[in-house]
Formats: C-alpha cells, structure tokens, sequence
C-alpha cells in the first residue's frame, strides 16, 4: 500500500529488487528522491532546536562581529535557497507555463513540487541556525550542522552518480535545467561541508584560544584531538616544560570541581551523620539492655534506665559526642557510605554521557561477527557479486572507524572525570586538613595524611576510569552469548557453564588479594613513616653513628612487605592462568558439546570463526570484571579511610568566642582544656583577664601547661568546662618556629600587603638587617623547607617579624626569646614586645624563661601543673613569697647582675661604636655559598650582635636595591628537581632486567613465546578443521576425526594457559627480587651521602624516590612489563597468521609499520615527557600540604586558611595542567592507531575479496578474525610501550639516588686502638676547611692544643665558624689541609663510624624518633635497663618515665611530639651519659629549656662529665665563664684562647662580648 503511495508521489517505481541483481547495481530514482532527501534533513530539524535556542535568549552575545567565514556560510546556503526556488520555478514553468504545445499532458509528480519547498525552508532554517551558533557563548562550529552536511552529500552522491551514469549511457543530457541546478547545488552543498569543518573563532576569543587550543577546536578536531597536534610536535622536537602548559579549561580547573564536590558532601555527609548517630544510639541501647538483664535488674527499672541513658545520651549527642571509646575494630565508628554517593551527584552528567558512547560502541562491536560471517560466507560462495564483497569491506572499515570514534569520546570523558574526582578528593582532604580537630590529627600522622591525599585519591582516579565497565560487561557477556546461541545453539551453555565456574574462583582471589593488599598499605605506611624521620634527623643519626639500626629497621618492614607483596604476585598469577585458559577451555566446551549433540552437526568455516570473534569480545569483559572488582575492593580500602578523615570532626568552633561586650582583650572564665576530648584536661579551672594593651607574662617550670595554656586561647583544645572570650585578631609565635619554603619576605608578610616602610621597621626591630645583608638575596632569599638554611635564632625572629607585621590585637608569644642569645633577646623584647616596643599598644601574652624581663611586664601569671597559682605585679609577687618568688630566689645572683649591668647599657653605647662594624658584616666564604655553607649550620646569624649591630646602618636599604638587581645566582638553596629528558637510556632497562636476573628473564620470554605458538597452532588447526565440512559434505562424519580434533584443540588451550601460568610466576619472582635489589642500593647509598646533600634537597623529593618512585617499581613495572611482552608476542603473531592466509599483505606491513612508527614515536616523546612532569609538579602539593599540617595551629591563628586553600588550588591547577594533556595525548594516539588497526582488516578483508577464488573459507576467517582484534592489541602495545618507558623512569630516578657520591667509608682496615680516645687530647694542626670543592675557605688553619678533660668554651659572632669546628669533629665536612689528631691518630684515616661512636654531641635542636623511649636511647641495644634508668635519674627524668604506663617502652610519636621541648633535650642529655665518651660536645643545648633545667643540666654535665675533654658552643657567655679556657673565633680563625680572666684583662674581643652581656671583671671573679 505504502509502496503505491510512493510510486504515485515520485510518479516511478519506489522498489525493484533486479536494480541490485547485477554487476553495477544502482537504485531506483523514487528511493534517491524520498528517503535519500529526508534523512538529512529529518535530521536537521531534529536538531535545529538546539542551534536556535540562543537566538531566544534576551542576553545577547558578541552580535555585532560577523566573520568572514560566517558570512561566506551564509552565501553558501542563500544561494542553495536561490537553487530550490529555481527548482520549484522549473517545476512550475513546466507544468504551467506558456509553451509552445499545449499544457503538457502529464504534469510533474509531487516530489517535483514537494523537494524545492522542503529544501526551501530548510535553507531558512539553516540560516537561521546559523545565526544561533554564532551567537552561541563560546561556540566556534556546530556539531550537528557538520553532520548535517556529511549526511546532505553523502546521500546526494548516489542521484548524482546515477545522473551522470544516465548520461554517459545515453550519451546526453535528458533534463538539461534540473541537472544543471543539482550539480550546482551539489557543489555548494560540498563548500559547505567543507566550510562546516573550519572553526569560527570571534576575536576577543583568539588569546584564550592561544592558551587553550581546545577552545578553538571544531568537531572534526574535536573527535579525532587533532588540536593536540600542536603540542605533540613540540613535544617531538624538544623535551616539554611546565611552561609549554596550555590553560585549564573552565570546568576543569581545581576551585570550580572544588566548590561542586563541597556543595554536595555537605548534605551527604551531613545525612550520613544522622544515620549514623541513630545506629550508635541503638547499638547503645542494645548493649545497655544486655549489661541490665546480665545484672538480673528487672526488666521494668531497665526500660526507665534506658530510657534515662537515652537522655543523657541525647545530651551528649548534642555536645558533638559522636564518638564512641568503645573502638572495636571492625565496627565503623564514623559516618560512613556517603563518598560515593556525593562523587556521583557531583559528576552525574559526565557519567551519563560517557554512559551513552559506551553502550553505542558496544552495540557495534557485535556488528563485525556478523560481517565477518557474511564475508567468509561470501567467499565460500563463489555466486555471489564482487561488489557485495567490496560492500562487507568498507563496511568492516566504517563500523570499525564509527567504534574507535566513539570508543575515544568515551575514554576521553572518564579519564577526564577519574582527573577531576581526584582533584575533587585532595582539594576536599587539604580542605579538612585545616580544620581538623586535634582528636582526628592525632589519629593519623602527617605522612598518612599526605597518603590520604596521594595514594587513596589515586586509587578513586584509576576506579573511575573504567566504572562503566560494571553494566558495560554484563551487557557485552549477555549479548555475545544470545548471538553464539544464535550460532551454534544450546551447545554454547557448556562454554557458559565454564565461565560460570570462573566467576566464584575469582571472587575468593579477589577477597584473598584485598587482605594482602590492606597489609601491604600497613607496611607501607610503616616504612614511609620511618624513612621521613630518618631524613628528618638524618644529621643526628650521622653524629651519632646511628644508621646501621635505622637502615635494619627498615630492611625489616621492607622484608615483611616483600613477602606480602610475593603472595600477592602468586594470588594474580593464578587467576592470570585462569583467565587465559579461559578463552580456550570455553571454545573447547561449546564445540566439542557441539559436535557431540548430533552428528549433523558440522563445524563450518562461518560457524567457527564467527563464534571465536564472538568469544574474542567476550575475552575483554570477562579478562575485566574481575580487575574492575579487585580495584573496587582497593578502593573500598581507601574509601574507609578517606570517609574517616572527612567525616573526622573539626576544631569546635564555640570555644574561643568573640563577644563584644567584655571589656578584656582575652578572658578565660573558669576553663577546663583537654588535648583530647575524653583524656583528663591539662589545665585546670583557669580564669584570667587580660585588659588590652598589656603585656603579660606567663612563666612556669617544663610541663607545667604554658604552652597548652597558648593553644587554648587560638581554641586548639577541648574545652571540658568555661569559655574564652577573645576581642580582636591573633597573632601567634610559636616555641619551635613554623618556617614555610618560600622567601624570606614573604615568611614574614604572610600574606599581608608589602609596605616597605612597616616593613623595614619590623626589620630592624627584629633585628634580622644584619642576616639579610649576609643573605645572598636579602629579603628575597629562598628559605628551604623547614627553614633549613636559617638558624635557630633567624627561624625565631623572622617568626616574630611575621607576628609584628601582621598588625593584630593581640600577640600571643610562646617563648620567643629562647633560642636567641641574651643581648639579641635583650634587644627584641626593647624593641619589639616590651613597654617601649612596637607592639606597646597591643594586648601581648608572653611565655618565658627568662627572668630578666619579668620586672618589665604588666602582670605575671604562674602556672604550676596545669593550675594558675598566682597573678600579679613583679613587685607584688616577690612580696607575697609564693611559687613565684622562690622561683626567682634560685636566679637572684644573676638577676641583680642583669640589673647592674643594664645600668651600664646606657653610657657604653656611645663607646661601643667605636668598635669596627666591618668585619661583623663579611660572611666567611663567598656570597653565593654563604647559604648552603654557614647559613646551613646552627648558627644563628649575628647571635653575638652587640648593641651597635643593631643600629641598621644608614646604607643598608641602599644595599638592598643593589642586591635585587643583581642576578639572582644563590639566592635558590634548592635546586630544581633535575627530570630527565629525551629517551630513557636503554641501559636503564638494562639495569632492571639484571636487577631482574637474566636466567630469570630469559625464562620469561621463552614462556610466553611457547604460549603465543600454542595459540596460532590452534587457530590453524581450527581453520583445518573447518575445511571437514566440506570434504565430508553429505558424508557421515568419523569419531576418530571427531576427537582427535577436539583433543588437539583442547591440548593446544592447556598448554597456553600452563605456559602463562608458568611465566607469570616466574616473572612475579624476578620482579620481587628487582624489587628487592633496587630498595636496598637506595637506602644503602643514602645513608652513607654526604650532609652537603640533605641540605640541599628538600625531604619531599627524596621521600618521593621512597614511596612513589619504589610503588612504581614494585608493582607498575612487572605489570606493564608483562601486558608488553605479550602484546608484542601477539601484534607479531596477528601479522604472521594474515601474511599466511594472504601473502600479498606483507606489501601493506611496510608502510603501515612506517605510520605506526612515527606516530608513535611523537607519542612517546610527548607522553613521557608530560608524565614526568606530572610527576615533578606533584612533589610541591604534597610537601606544600606537609608544609600546612605542620603549621596548622600557626595558620589557623592569624586565619588564614582560605590564602592557603587558594595557593593549594593553584599547586594542584599546575599539576592538572600535565595531567589533562597527557590524557588527550593517550586518546590522540589511540584514534590514530585504532585507524591504522582499521586499515589491517579493511587490507586483509579486501585482499580476500580480490584473492577470493583462490583462498578456503577457513584461512579467510583466521586472518579476519585476527584482524579484528590486532587493532587493540596495537593500541596496547604503544600504550604498554610508553608505559613501560614512562615506569622505568622510576628506575632511573631509584638508580640516580643510589649513585650519588658517598662520604668515607664507615669502618676502614685502619680500626684505632679498642679503648680509644683514653684521654681525650685534641690537636688541631693548620686546619682548613670549606663546605664544597671550589669554595672559599671556612676555617683558615686552626691550630691549637687541647689538653685531656680541658673545658673549652668556644665563642665568636655569627660566621665566625664555630658550627663549622665541630662538624670537622665529626667529618661532616672534610678537610682542605691540615688535619685534627685525637689521642695522636688522626681521625682522617679511620672509619668514619669509629671515630663518631667515641665522641658525642649534645646537639642544638634535640630530635627523636617514633619508636619506644629505649630505643631513641640506644637503637643497638647495647646496654642493660639498670644502664638507661641510671641515666635517666642523672638527666632528671626518671620520675617523669617512672610515671609512665609502659615506662620505657613508651612510644614516642612523630619527632617526639609528645614530650616537651625541654623533656627532649633532657633526653639528648640522656643519651650522652650514656655513650660515655672521653669527648663531649656541646651545642648550645640549653636554649629552650626554663632556668631550672639549664642549671640542672649544667651541674649534670659538669658532675658527669669531669673526666671528659667538654667543648662548649655557647652564646650565653655566663654558662662558659668557669671553662678552663675560651677559644674566640673570628672569620675562621683563633683570635684569641686563653683563661676567661685573662682575656678579660686583654681587654679585646672577647671583653668587648662580655660587656656586652653584662658580666664584667668582678662577676669573672665571683665565679
């Protein structure tokens, strides 16, 4: 009926099946007119409305540019408007214009009429679309347009073909004007297409567009990324920078996923808190009623108990009180299964959309079984017209290019969110970070923090790559299996049932490989904790010898974890076999079930090899679910552990309130403050007013809560009773400085606008001119991580310069003073905090120890074990004769003598100018090592300033310019992390595989070459068995055939699977041993690298080598090792089996070999080198988020988190900025390749048709079949490639830091006496020395006796080289000439751990590691308990560790944090007595310690260590005057080195130091 209708409209016949039923088919002009004409523009106006939409909206865009492309667009299409008009006026001048005859008596059919108004308005509606997508905001072309003109030609092609066939067959031209209006027409459409394809880019787009080429990219560019040509063929030319870096887009920048993700974890997470607190209040319940009926109450009084507790209950909830102590392990005592949720509303459209090509691309992917049947069967039917064979070909090839086209849109899109959904994760980490509550950072360490940030955020990353593959597999399985059905009927439910076995033998693999999993992250964690402490203190461990234990310590967890991680490898082996003898055991199943059901049944060619395409596709879901569960499980591991962080709870923000009707600046009302929330509090029912404007003194012995008392006003503490109250803004300085890795300047601006007047006041009144003029790049010096390159003294005062900056209210000062000397304390409490300071009119709060300042304050608060015992004046507080004036009573002595000679201060001002300033200014080794060199060292800059340093002096601002303008050539201490360019060296792969062992790896390759065999002898068997069919055609077919060809089919599968099995074990072995080698060259060299190293190299990168670096090599290389070989072993046998079944395919290897090369070649050169920059833009995220946890409670006080939010923001941007370009780059190269795969099975597919008489069906479907599936195997092998190149790079960088030079060896032949040093003489005999080769001289020739058990005080200004003595001590540093005998040997020619386990140094910052007490004492466990108890009563700690739960056993966390400041350096006392040396060392040890301890210590040292030859580095003269002798160092060389009295007497430098200080010839003689 329909086809009649038709007929009548286009007045021919609609359908002939004879059209097609020849040589040069064509079709039927009715089908040309109708279906070819509405498909376009069905499409068309399905689409318009997008296009049109703008046009609607009421704000309007850029409307007055009109480029010239736009323009010519429009032409294009008024004139094809102008075409149909003509059209309709040739139709209508026909039917009733005036002609010669009479109107015609067959007027024209309707399509003549009906064609030219379709086209006509379709033209206006084009126009009008047009418009629309010029209007569009940010649109450069329009996808449904180009498509739109791809469809318009396409169909066109076939009535112009059959037009120009009609006239050559009848050699002219029937309808002269409609012919020539289609192929104008026909032309124009072509221009349009044409002009479809170029993007139209408005000029006030063209600098983004520079920046970002994406912007500007049209559709064609935008589905096959050629707009990321530009960037491979630089990358070709020259290695990258991060400066080649294109902008962000938009949506893919950090602050806007941020803002998303944080918008939807509020309300999940705030929904998730609620069930959780209902779970917990029933668990409560629960437990309650069991605890009751247990305890026999009856069941009556129990209900009114629980409903009691539930009360109470409710009440705690309503204080915060979601945890529960009772910590099982197992129970999840956090708010948990809302990250999932919240990552999928936050991504929902990127999800759906990538859903869609998914599911469209493996709808097509069952398309090529079917044309591959009916290509065999075309061959096998020599009937059939050759153009039916062309026809299946370029089908092949369009079906296969549509698949790679949509295949790379879906990567691109879940790459790209994997991208984003780790962004979104360390964005939300570092945001919680900063709020975090003391109870939920206690709970994990920093490096597990950072883990958080790296590990779990990458494991979300690399699960959310391939999440659609959870509906996508089940679908492709079940599709396959309905079209084998189809195939080879119910006998495909025997290969069914195989892989039905499959799914619970990898269910219990994957459940093994989780646990493994979980506890190699334990070990892992364990390791990378150990490695950052061992780093941390490295120049303790060399001082004390200590390596050897740490380096077991580790080898240790590195064991434990190899063993862990060989089970692993042998878990993934297994299931490895299981998988590849899957294909084969399936194939097997259904064709022997097959064959056996009946005896009809015969294996054909199209059978065969359609099911094994079939079974091909079903390889891929089935090889992927069980990966995708593993990492699923993975990812559940660190969901848990992210969900804990997040959920954790923040600082409560109601404890420190901000009320404007108190009139104090800071009051505490009756305050109870805990560290934790259930732990007894710290401080007691503390009340305190403070009126603004004053300045208040908080003193106290060590432990006694000063500190603690600082940290409760910044709101750090649980407060369990009473409030705060706070007017104003903060500023805090805390004890132990928080220095941030940038310059100096910007430590000190923190944030704040430069003024340059301010700031130089906060410079000299913190006294830190004279440090800048050393400082090769004044104020702009970059300062190392940690303020490595700053002294104590320096880090205190430019924290201090930060608060003084910063202008708040109130000033919070947690002992600033002590890690200065007396006079530059002096001068900073005078200019800075005390009455006539800077800060006078400010509410300041300052911690001390020292008493000289105390008479100075407004008010002194004393606390003595958490409780405030007494507040008052100075005067009143010695009047009362409390805690407070017997505290004094101990220090009267001194503090008369401060007071007398403050007096003198005045008049010997004047006096002391006279004293040259030049040489204090000289730095002892040129400037541009000054930073590495002196400044590394403890000293501080100008500790020994006198009065007249001070005064900044006049020029040195001028000097300053000067500095700025000069090249900035050490003004880096760190220098950029070197990346390795260009090709990796082979000798890199080299070194792995020997790592590897060669036995072992050539064991590998022969393995899986025997497995590949295996696999083509069966194909081939396969085709040869198929050829039964038609040799035994009508015949019945023999048993004996039958199972000899079933038992070599299923032999050749076991022995595949065997074979795998097999290599992968042994490959898992030599990996681990790799692995092993590898680890333990690194840990070995680095222990035994100079100083010099670790003083240049932040911690971060060498912590990189460690975890990120050592991950790769454990786990990533033996992976891509193995995917490479085998896809190399397959792409070569997939060439070898086309070349069989058509030789002539060995023409076309040639070139396409040529194209795969280069491209692959430009991909590997770009790829790598992005991820190498990835990999170096990472390091400064996380040392930037170390940087943060560290100095939260700093951040946290002058408030501002958002500034450092913003610059973590802008780091992660950065490291996006490589990320997402090596994502396009992966997809830039899998369209070419995949195009490349295309072309092998269109050449072998057309080769079979043009060779088609002389080939069997059988070979045909081999090489086809093969094909089909070369094309993904390509893809991995440059991907593996690459991979494989990107991964050894870790090897590379592992290899790089096992080679760097090393200091001297250990232990040498040349061992000193057993007992040596008895005396403890020392000889300096002209001893020089400087920091690196080529660099000036530190010390010029020192020569000087010391004599046995001589106490030496070594004194001299910054600079003088004092630090530098006792590293040449110790061979920190060796020497130039000259050497150092102790008892007569010299200490150069013996090992280097001989000569340090004999001496000991009391170092300058006391540092401890995470382990028990015991072992920070004595990590080789050489001596006995009663040994450690001893030294501890002599280093006054014995009450403390008595007092302890576990006492010496008690662990000590991260870098000791949980022992005061003074408690650590008792224990560095400690651990002197116990080394017992006959040469002791001591380095300004007593700064942070209250007076008490000092004297403590003091009399400590000089009781225990009379025997012993003692040299003091002091900078509080008062604490040497009783030495025996005092050395004076200047500029590297003795000036001075007498008795104190003498020197005194001399009247010289060092007298000049001591007036200074105020101890003047009578106070020497007291002494």
């Amino acid at each position: 009926m329909c086809a009649a209708a038709l007929d009548e409209y286009c007045g021919s016949v609609f359908w002939n099946a004879s059209y097609l039923a020849r040589e040069d088919p064509d079709l039927p002009i009715c089908v040309e007119q109708t279906v070819l004409v509405w498909i376009p523009l069905g499409f068309l106006w399905l689409f318009a409305p997008l296009n049109l939409m703008p046009l609607c909206q009421k704000k309007q865009v850029n409307t007055k540019y009109m480029s010239k492309l736009y323009l010519c667009k429009q032409l294009v299409v008024s004139l094809l408007l102008l075409a149909s008009i003509a059209a309709l006026a040739v139709t209508l001048g026909e039917d009733y214009g005036p002609s010669e005859d009479q109107a015609p008596a067959v007027k024209n059919a309707g399509v003549y009429y009906a064609n030219p108004v379709l086209y006509a308005v379709t033209w206006i509606l084009l126009l009008l679309c047009q418009e629309g997508v010029r209007r569009r905001q940010g649109a450069v072309d329009s996808a449904t347009l180009f498509l739109f003109w791809l469809l318009l030609v396409v169909c066109n092609v076939f009535p112009f073909q059959t037009l120009i066939r009609e006239a050559l067959r009848l050699g002219e031209v029937r309808d002269v004007p409609r012919f020539c209006l289609f192929c104008i027409s026909f032309c124009l459409q072509v221009i349009a297409l044409i002009l479809s394809v170029v993007a139209d880019i408005p000029p006030g787009a063209r600098e983004r567009v520079k920046k970002n080429p994406e912007l500007g990219a049209p559709f064609l560019s935008r589905i096959t990324f050629n707009w990321f040509n530009s960037m491979v063929v630089k990358g070709y030319k020259q290695p990258l920078v991060q400066e080649d870096m294109w902008e962000l887009n938009e949506s893919e920048n950090t602050t806007y996923i941020n803002e998303h993700f944080q918008h939807f974890m509020e309300s999940e997470l705030a929904a998730a808190r609620v069930r959780h607190q209902i779970k917990s209040k029933k668990k409560l319940l629960k437990n309650k009623e069991k605890t009751l009926e247990e305890n026999g109450l009856s069941n009556g009084l129990g209900k009114g108990v629980s409903q009691d507790v539930l009360m109470m209950e409710e009440q705690g909830e309503k204080k915060g009180k979601k945890k529960k102590k009772d910590q099982k392990k197992d129970e999840e005592d956090h708010p948990n299964s809302w990250l999932i949720a919240t990552i999928y509303k936050t991504f929902k459209w990127v999800l759906i959309e990538s859903a869609f090509f998914k599911l469209v691309q493996d709808l097509l992917s069952f398309v090529s079984p079917q044309l591959l049947k009916l290509m065999i069967s075309f061959t096998s039917d020599k009937d059939q017209y050759t153009w039916v064979g062309y026809m299946y070909a370029v089908l092949l090839l369009l079906v296969a290019a549509l698949q790679s086209l949509l295949l790379q849109q879906y990567f691109q899109r879940c790459f790209v969110l994997g991208m984003k959904v780790r962004t979104a994760i360390m964005a939300a980490v570092y945001k919680k970070a900063l709020v975090v509550s003391n109870d939920s950072r206690k709970e994990s360490t920093v490096g597990e923090t950072v883990n958080l940030m790296s590990a779990d955020a990458q494991r979300f990353n690399e699960v959310t790559n391939f999440i659609h593959l959870v509906w996508s597999c089940p679908l492709q399985i079940i599709v396959s299996i309905v079209f084998l059905w189809i195939e080879l009927g119910p006998s495909v439910l025997a290969g069914l049932a195989v892989m039905v076995l499959m799914v619970p033998i990898n269910g219990l693999l994957a459940t093994k490989s989780r646990k493994i999993q979980i506890e190699n992250m334990k070990f892992k964690d364990k390791r990378l904790k150990i490695m950052n402490e061992i780093l941390n203190g490295i120049k303790i461990l060399k001082l004390y010898a200590w390596e050897p234990s740490f380096q077991s310590q580790v080898e240790g967890i590195r064991g434990q974890e190899l063993k862990v991680m060989k089970k692993f490898a042998y878990l993934s082996s297994v299931s490895t076999f299981i998988f590849s003898c899957a294909p084969a055991l399936v194939s097997l199943a259904s064709f022997a079930v097959f064959m056996a059901v009946s005896p009809d049944n015969v294996l054909t060619a199209e059978k065969a090899f359609t099911s094994i395409s079939l079974f091909n596709i079903l390889r891929f879901p089935l090889a992927m679910l069980p990966m995708l569960i593993a990492a699923m499980v993975q990812t559940q591991v660190s969901k848990k552990r992210l969900e804990k962080f997040l959920s954790g709870e923040d600082l409560e923000s109601d404890v420190v309130r901000r009320d404007p009707s108190f009139n104090t600046a800071v009051s505490i009302c009756d305050g109870s403050f805990a560290w934790e929330r259930n732990s007894e509090p710290l401080l007691k029912n503390v009340s305190l007013d403070i009126k603004p404007g004053r300045l208040v003194a908080v003193v106290g012995a060590v432990g006694s809560g000063k500190s603690s008392l600082m940290s409760a006003i910044l709101g750090e503490m649980h407060s369990t009773k009473g409030f705060i109250n706070i007017l104003g803004s903060l500023a805090f300085v805390p004890q132990q400085a928080w220095i941030q890795n940038a310059t100096l300047r910007n430590n000190i601006l923190f944030g704040s606008p430069h003024e340059e007047k301010r700031f130089q006041d906060v410079i000299e009144a913190c006294a830190l001119g004279p440090d800048l003029e050393l400082l090769p790049g004044g104020d702009q010096t970059e300062i190392g991580e940690k303020g490595i390159n700053l002294s104590g003294g320096q880090k205190q005062r430019v924290s201090l310069a930060r608060a003084a900056y910063s202008e708040a209210d109130i000033y919070l000062l947690d002992d600033p003073l002590s890690a200065v000397d007396s006079h530059v304390g002096k001068h900073l409490f005078d200019k800075v905090i005390g009455p006539k300071g800077i800060l006078k009119d400010k509410t300041r709060i300052l911690v001390t120890h020292g008493v000289s300042f105390l008479p100075y304050v407004d008010e002194i608060v004393v606390l003595v074990d958490g409780r405030v015992t007494e507040i008052g004046s100075y005067n009143s507080l010695r009047a009362s004769r409390g805690a407070f004036s017997e505290f004094l009573d101990i220090y009267a002595k001194e503090q008369s003598n401060e007071t007398r000679s403050e007096s003198d201060h005045h008049q010997d001002t004047e006096h002391l100018e006279l004293i040259p300033e030049i040489e204090d200014s000289q730095p002892d080794c040129p400037l541009e090592d000054t930073v590495s060199a002196t400044l590394k060292r403890e000293s501080s800059i100008h500790r020994s300033q006198r009065n007249s340093s001070v005064r900044l002096r006049k020029n040195s601002s001028l000097k300053k310019k000067e500095f700025s303008d000069e090249s900035n050539k050490g003004q880096r201490l760190i220098e950029k992390e070197t990346m390795e360019t260009g090709q990796v060296k082979f000798s890199v792969y080299i070194q792995y595989l020997r790592a590897m062992g060669w036995g072992y790896a050539a064991l590998v390759f022969v393995m899986y070459f025997i497995q590949n065999s295996a696999f083509i002898g069966q194909n081939l068997w396969l085709s040869d068995w198929t050829n039964d069919a038609v040799e035994y055609y009508n015949m019945t077919y023999p048993g004996w055939k039958r199972d000899t060809r079933v038992g070599v089919f299923g032999a050749l599968g076991l022995i595949q699977g065997l074979f795998v099995f097999l290599g992968t074990l042994s490959l898992a072995n030599a990996s681990i041993s790799a692995s092993r080698i590898l680890h333990s060259r690194l840990l070995n060299n680095l222990l035994r690298v100079p100083m010099v190293f670790f003083d240049t190299t932040p911690i971060g990168r060498v912590v990189n080598r460690f975890a990120k670096d050592i991950f790769t090599v454990d786990e990533a290389i033996p992976q891509s090792f193995r995917s490479w070989l085998l896809c190399l072993l397959g792409v070569l046998g997939t060439l070898f089996v086309i070349c069989l079944a058509t030789p002539f395919f060995a023409v076309i290897i040639l070139p396409l070999g040529l194209i795969y090369y280069f491209v692959q070649r430009f991909y590997v050169a770009t790829s790598r080198q992005l991820r190498r920059l990835d990999s170096v833009s990472r390091s400064p995220i996380y040392s930037h988020f170390g940087e943060t946890v560290a100095g939260l409670s700093v951040i946290r006080a002058y408030g501002h988190q958002e500034r450092f939010l913003k610059h973590n923001e802008i780091t992660i941007d950065e490291n996006l900025k490589s990320v997402y370009p090596w994502i396009v780059s992966n997809r830039w190269l899998a369209i070419r390749l995949e195009f490349l795969g295309n072309l092998v099975v269109f050449f072998s597919a057309l080769l079979a048709v043009i060779s088609r008489n002389t080939l069997n069906s059988g070979l045909v479907g081999v090489s086809i079949s093969y094909a089909l599936n070369v094309t993904q195997t390509l893809n991995w092998l440059v991907r593996m490639t690459s991979e494989l190149e990107t991964n050894i790079v870790a090897v590379e960088r592992v290899s790089e830091y096992s080679e760097i030079e090393n200091e001297a060896k250990w232990v040498t032949d040349n061992r000193p006496p057993e007992k040596w040093p008895q005396e403890g003489r020392l000889q300096f005999q002209n001893y020089k020395v400087r920091y690196r080769p080529g660099l000036d001289l530190v010390l010029h020739g020192i020569t000087c006796d010391i004599n046995s058990t001589e106490k030496i005080g070594i004194v001299g200004r910054t600079g003088a080289g004092k630090s530098s003595l006792t590293n040449c001590l110790f061979r920190i540093i060796e020497a130039a000439e000259g050497r150092i005998l102790i008892d007569g040997i010299d200490i150069a020619t013996i090992g280097l751990h001989d000569l340090r386990n004999q001496i000991t140094i009391i170092p300058q910052d006391p540092v401890l590691f995470s382990g028990t007490l015991r072992m920070n004492l004595d990590p080789f466990d050489k001596f006995s308990d009663e040994d450690i108890w001893r030294v501890l009563e002599l280093s006054h700690l014995k009450d403390y560790v008595a007092g302890l739960q576990e006492g010496l056993q008690h662990e000590v966390s991260e870098g000791g944090e949980n022992l005061s400041v003074g408690q650590r350096q008792l224990l560095c006392l400690a651990r002197a007595l116990l080394r017992k040396s006959r040469i002791l060392i001591l380095d300004e040890a007593t700064a942070a310690v209250d007076l008490e301890t000092d004297d403590l210590i003091q009399n400590t040292i000089r009781k225990e260590f009379s025997h012993c030859t003692v040299l003091t580095i002091a900078h509080r003269l008062h604490t040497i005057m009783d030495s025996s002798r005092i050395m004076v160092l200047h500029a590297g060389k003795i000036v001075e080195f007498d008795s104190p009295s003498k020197l005194l007497e001399k009247q010289g430098h060092f007298y000049s130091m001591a007036k200074d200080a105020g101890l003047t010839q009578d106070h020497a003689t007291s002494l």
